[in-house]
């Protein structure tokens, strides 16, 4: 029996024991990710000689020098730019090559799609064997996402307020993180992982393991919903994440169904904003998202099946589409031929070419992210997922919507942003994140699909993660 795809809550129940034993037992332990953490002993890095990739030109720039100091952008020149030759500066010859933001996923799930569904069901029922599976495999995405390129993330559902913490504190490599903790969702919708046999629930019954372990928290009603925006924040969230409609892995929602009402939505926005922060909803459908935005909801996750008078809407209330390319190719998720959620997978994929369109015939603002999910093999290719962007963008439109257009969408979060500072450009006084390309992405935006060749220098928050020219 493939209990995946015959029973798909099973599996999503043990996915989130596994998650939930790592976030207890794992983190306690102390362990780290096998990679090297930056020294310390420098606080200056001069690159010289680069040409810059900033997203606010589609042109590279004159042969340059950018001085880091501490962790921010100091002084960009043509000029030589002359500093202290001691232990505390590193000089870095570009010799030519592009100097540009780290890229930014704006949707994505740093434990989700960290371990296979194969690998979690041949670990067996638990122990510390699985722990210690579970957690590595979190560390070891971490790591490899920023190795990639990717120096920033916003965790749109999962228990990641450890991680953060770990990589903040610089005991872990990793990107940033803009957690959204649970995924707020009603009873039935695309957040409830519970199974039949747990239902009714009851004023005594016990929380689901989804609940107990943060992937998700079902709350019906304003009240409840309230509740549970005011949990995530105070757990450290940046922003909140409700379900407001079906979804292709889901069990029990079909993909047309609208979830929550226009005043649950509102309670989530009103208790979001009195923290100064922002709701994004999991939604597909006109209904969904109209019913969303009513409320005052500030960006849609995917969106694919949007209509014109939804786009239409979402441009004039200045609402976010945080969008994924979603095509039924190598890249899409498994399902089994005949399934319900390969029908809704096929469904959504099919419109993905109009969403995209009207986004840009509409101007609205436009974010990518991947949403990958129980696949570190797709993870480690994640910025082939940004490549796949030329179908519908161009090589600088897509650079500037995974730099310069996902750090607007971030600072959304206002002063639940962890990270004081500006991302996503190459400018003086910009947090320095910043990638050293070995050739020129404008022309070639599939050097991104190999970093390990093409990015010869990662730095994230002015230390240096990587640098293949030393």
């Amino acid at each position: 029996m493939n209990l995946r795809f015959r029973y798909p809550i099973v599996f999503g129940v043990l996915v989130l024991v596994l998650v939930g034993l790592l976030t207890k037992v794992g983190f306690a332990q102390g362990q780290t990710a096998p990679a090297n953490l930056p020294s310390e002993s420098t606080n200056r890095v001069l690159f010289e000689n680069v040409q810059i990739l900033d997203a606010t030109s589609a042109q590279l720039s004159a042969p340059s020098n950018v001085l880091v100091v501490d962790n921010k952008i100091q002084q960009i020149s043509t000029s030589p730019i002359a500093v202290p030759a001691d232990l505390r500066t590193l000089r870095i010859d570009g010799g030519g090559r592009v100097l540009m933001p780290g890229l930014i996923d704006a949707h994505a799930h740093l434990f989700l799609e960290a371990t296979p569904q194969e690998a979690l069901f041949s670990a067996g029922a638990g122990g510390d064997e699985v722990v210690q599976l579970v957690f590595q495999a979190a560390t070891e995405n971490a790591t490899r996402m920023l190795l990639n390129g990717f120096t920033s993330a916003r965790d749109m559902a999962g228990p990641v307020f450890e991680l953060k913490r770990l990589i903040d504190q610089g005991n872990l490599v990793g990107p940033r993180i803009w957690p959204s903790g649970a995924m707020i969702s009603q009873t039935s919708g695309h957040g409830d992982f519970r199974s039949l046999e747990e239902l009714p629930r009851t004023p005594t019954s016990e929380l689901s393991l989804a609940e107990k372990y943060g992937v998700g928290a079902i709350a019906d009603g304003v009240d409840e919903v309230l509740r549970k925006t005011r949990e995530q924040l105070m757990l450290g969230a940046t922003q909140i994440k409700l379900a407001a409609g079906g979804g292709v892995a889901s069990v029990y929602d079909p993909l047309d169904v609208s979830q929550y009402t226009e005043a649950e939505f509102r309670a989530a926005v009103e208790a979001a904003e009195n923290w100064n922060t922002y709701v994004a909803v999991h939604a597909y459908t006109p209904r969904a998202v109209q019913t969303a935005i009513r409320a005052g909801v500030k960006s849609i996750e995917h969106g694919q099946l949007i209509d014109e008078e939804t786009a239409r809407l979402m441009a004039e209330q200045g609402v976010w589409l945080s969008m994924q390319p979603f095509l039924d190719d190598e890249d899409a998720n498994p399902y089994p031929e005949g399934s319900e959620s390969r029908r809704k997978q096929l469904q959504v994929s099919e419109g993905t070419d109009t969403a995209y369109n009207l986004a840009k015939q509409y101007n609205i603002k436009t974010a990518w992210g991947t949403d990958i999910l129980y696949s570190p093999e797709k993870a480690a290719l994640r910025g082939r997922l940004l490549t796949k962007m030329v179908r519908w963008y161009t090589p600088a439109e897509v650079l500037k919507m995974a730099t310069k257009d996902n750090a607007e969408l971030l600072a959304l979060s206002g002063p639940r942003n962890p990270y004081a500072g500006k991302l996503g450009v190459v400018e003086e006084d910009a947090l320095a994140d910043l990638l050293l390309v070995s050739g020129n992405p404008l022309e070639n935006i599939q050097l991104i699909e190999n970093p390990d060749q093409n990015f010869v220098v990662i730095m994230k928050d002015g230390k240096i993660y990587k640098n293949l020219l030393s």
